[in-house]
């Protein structure tokens, strides 16, 4: 945040501290703050729950108040914070790295603390496929495991980008250090343009991650509900491989559900055909919300508009996760908790913007 916003900023002349201390006041946590960490990432690689979701300045869920220190402002227009915020003395822990010892306020809680560490690494681009014709798989390889639970993101370290961009994994935890992502370009995103456009295989990036807490829980004993749209395809293609993977399916039932635009937009049911017991298990609902006269025949309108007619049980009765548009998350949220009162732990989703 600009000086004249109420952002508080390094006295001249100061030199930030290597290794700063962070408090947080609210729980009594103390973590360090490695160099190239937001105030965020540092926690979480401490192990430390602090809230959030996005980890790249949309959703806001990583709010909080300074105390007493000095930081710097990553992304002062970040659009996690109003006005409002911004009037209350409010920063984004995603957004802002500590110049010194620091004591913050902010909400935390244990369903944040990582199940997987987050780590950095560099990342070598092996190979990409065009899904649709503004979607593609990039594969990425990197020395060690790929450790991450299914649904989760990374940060990805572009060259000639001053900031990480957040993507959604596409495949499941493996040894081999495959990490795959399927994105959708983004018109006059400087990250997809790096992407589609400029990285060629072989180029090195970095990778940090894993991130994210709408990973599948294996424990649950419900029927599983995955809705996408757009390039939340990856992580809910994430979630049915990692069900099948992990013998989920043997005695529950998943249902996927992707919203597209237009009829060319339509994917994921090859990648979900290569799973045990498609068509019995494993069911697939394309929905396309501006058909045209193109000859489309299936489901047309939102998404989750049509999960009470097409789902066989009681909404309550399924554990959800989905990943797309905001639009399509609020409402999707909105139609489970207040419309069926699905309670909000068989809810699963990180907000993206």
């Amino acid at each position: 945040m600009p000086a004249g916003q109420g952002a508080p900023r390094a006295a001249e002349g100061v030199q930030a501290v290597v290794h700063p201390v962070i408090t947080n006041e609210r729980d009594g946590t103390r973590f360090e703050q490695a160099p190239g960490d937001t105030l965020l990432r540092a926690a979480l690689r401490a192990g430390v729950g602090l809230s959030y979701e996005c980890n790249s300045g949309g959703c806001g869920g990583c709010k909080f108040e300074l105390l007493a220190g000095d930081i710097e402002t990553l992304w002062p227009a970040a659009p996690g914070l109003g006005e409002r915020d911004r009037r209350r003395g409010r920063h984004l822990a995603c957004q802002c790295r500590a110049l010194g010892d620091v004591t913050i306020k902010a909400a935390s809680g244990p369903e944040y603390v990582p199940v997987r560490a987050p780590r950095r690494r560099r990342a070598v681009l092996t190979g990409s496929a065009d899904i649709t014709h503004d979607l593609r798989e990039f594969r990425f390889r990197a020395e060690g495991e790929a450790d991450f639970l299914p649904g989760q993101f990374a940060m990805l370290d572009l060259p000639g980008l001053a900031s990480s961009r957040a993507y959604s994994l596409a495949n499941t935890p493996n040894g081999d250090g495959e990490w795959h992502f399927q994105i959708r370009r983004v018109p006059n995103g400087q990250g997809t343009a790096t992407l589609f456009d400029h990285l060629q295989p072989g180029a090195e990036i970095g990778l940090d991650g894993p991130y994210g807490v709408a990973y599948l829980r294996t424990g649950s004993p419900r029927d599983i509900v995955c809705v996408a749209g757009g390039s939340g395809l990856a992580p809910m293609i994430s979630i049915a491989r990692g069900a099948a993977e992990a013998g989920m399916l043997g005695a529950r039932r998943l249902h996927f559900f992707y919203g597209a635009r237009e009829p060319r937009d339509v994917c994921g049911e090859a990648m979900l055909a290569g799973l045990p017991g498609f068509g019995e298990r494993i069911t697939y609902c394309p929905v396309v919300s501006m058909p045209g006269d193109g000859g489309w025949t299936g489901a047309t309108g939102f998404v989750h508009s049509h999960l009470p007619a097409a789902l066989p049980a009681p909404l309550a009765r399924y554990e959800f996760y989905f990943a797309g548009p905001p639009p399509m998350t609020q409402a999707l949220q909105e139609m489970l908790m207040v419309d069926h009162r699905v309670p909000f732990e068989q809810i699963h989703f990180d907000r993206f913007f």
